[in-house]
């Protein structure tokens, strides 16, 4: 699909779409949870439905009420009765890091014969760890030379490990949940240059609500202690997405203003930190308990260059170099590693895709350093497949002096799939 956007002014009210992160770990919570899940506003983006598909072909029951709640039954046993055939059981990531990498120590927890396989640009990315940690645990594992398609069998037996968190702090999250799942006595998981803290803040505090003790010993060491589960109602409602929200929020800050609703100011998110570069970048703001006013500055104050770290929340780069492509100075971002192993290679997409539209980005060393105050012309660019990539450049398309064309523009169904239906809503007729 080809989006065409063009420069105009935005001003408006969005709801943030439901988080695709709380999503898929509700679904993994659901699925070892022994009774059943009632899910309020649950996501429909395609992560969340591949995290969905996959808790199903490991049993679990999910079914869909008039009112959109999404209510799972567990198997926490992980009996999978239909599969008679001697033929591995296909669980498929499509293109879903998380769900790879969370998904595979749970479906180790059974003594079924599991492909772990995907599409796009996840058959690219290192799935090394699981050929280490996984087999001094019991389980057999057999990758394409550190990649997909994975052969797993199990089950695993947990016990003292230590890990390298430095690709992925997703891998620490499926052994998280598949340890507290499993454990018979206290274990300890000991995590060396642990990336994204906040993420796991997240997976924690799921696994609580589910009944799971963990204790955290400053990102260094979780000592998961064994507790006796009983069958139980849960109910949980999903807040509002602020990967997907800061996209919108830099709409408002570069081309009108907007206000976004459904987001939560307490939540554990990494990607809530969108807040704070945008008040380094001075743009305007307001925020209430569950709802984000921001807006351009007034007058004629432009926006300001600004330094970030974006190390624990490198989701944030696209919507951060769009922002600074705006700023009257040259912006720094931090934390650029953090990109290789996306839907691409976030940073030379990003790098690329933008120069094309004459915005000028340098990669040095862990920085990208962003050339604003420029003009952006328009034109037509690839979004790399990479739904971030296009919704960067669609915000870019609102102050260009040309219209921005984006081609395979429908990755934005990745994450958010009515981002453009949203940025519309707001355009001002």
């Amino acid at each position: 699909m080809q989006k065409i956007i063009k420069p105009g002014i935005i001003e408006g009210v969005v709801q943030a779409p439901p988080s695709k992160s709380i999503m898929q770990r509700l679904c993994a919570a659901a699925l070892l949870h022994y009774g059943k899940t009632i899910i309020h506003n649950p996501g429909n983006c395609e992560d969340d439905c591949t995290a969905i598909e996959i808790i199903k072909r490991l049993g679990a029951k999910v079914n869909q009420d008039s009112n959109g709640k999404i209510i799972i039954k567990g198997n926490p046993f992980l009996e999978i009765q239909e599969h008679i055939s001697d033929d591995p059981i296909l669980l498929n990531c499509n293109e879903s890091g998380l769900s790879m990498r969370m998904f595979t120590p749970i479906a180790s927890l059974s003594s079924k014969h599991f492909v772990m396989n995907g599409t796009g640009s996840l058959l690219q990315r290192p799935i090394g760890f699981f050929d280490e940690v996984l087999p001094p645990m019991g389980v057999k594992v057999i990758t394409n030379e550190g990649k997909l398609p994975a052969d797993i069998n199990g089950p695993l037996i947990p016990s003292d490990i230590s890990v390298d968190g430095s690709v992925s702090s997703q891998f620490l999250t499926g052994l998280l949940f598949a340890f507290s799942h499993k454990a018979t006595k206290q274990v300890c998981i000991n995590v060396s240059n642990l990336k994204s803290t906040p993420y796991i803040d997240l997976t924690l505090e799921i696994l609580q609500i589910f009944g799971c003790n963990v204790v955290n010993e400053n990102y260094k060491r979780f000592i998961i202690h064994p507790v006796l589960k009983k069958e139980c109602e849960i109910e949980y409602s999903v807040e509002g997405d602020w990967s997907g929200a800061s996209f919108m929020l830099v709409a408002g800050a570069i081309a009108g203003k907007v206000e976004l609703k459904g987001l939560s100011v307490y939540s554990k998110q990494a990607d809530k930190a969108i807040v704070t570069a945008l008040s380094l970048a001075g743009a305007q703001m307001s925020v209430s308990e569950d709802s984000i006013n921001v807006e351009k500055p007034f007058g004629n104050r432009k926006l300001k260059p600004f330094q970030f770290n974006a190390g624990d929340c490198p989701d944030l780069f696209p919507p951060l170099a769009a922002l600074a492509a705006c700023c009257d100075g040259i912006s720094i971002i931090e934390g650029a590693s953090r990109l290789l192993y996306k839907e691409s290679n976030r940073a030379v997409s990003l790098q690329e895709t933008f120069e094309k539209i004459g915005i000028k980005i340098i990669l040095q060393d862990d920085y990208m350093i962003i050339y604003g105050g420029e003009k952006i012309t328009g034109g037509e660019v690839h979004s790399f497949k990479d739904h971030r990539i296009a919704m960067a450049c669609s915000l870019l398309g609102l102050i260009s002096m040309e219209p921005v064309i984006i081609n395979d523009a429908e990755v934005v169904g990745k994450s958010y799939p009515n981002f453009f239906n949203d940025l519309e809503m707001v355009r001002k007729k």
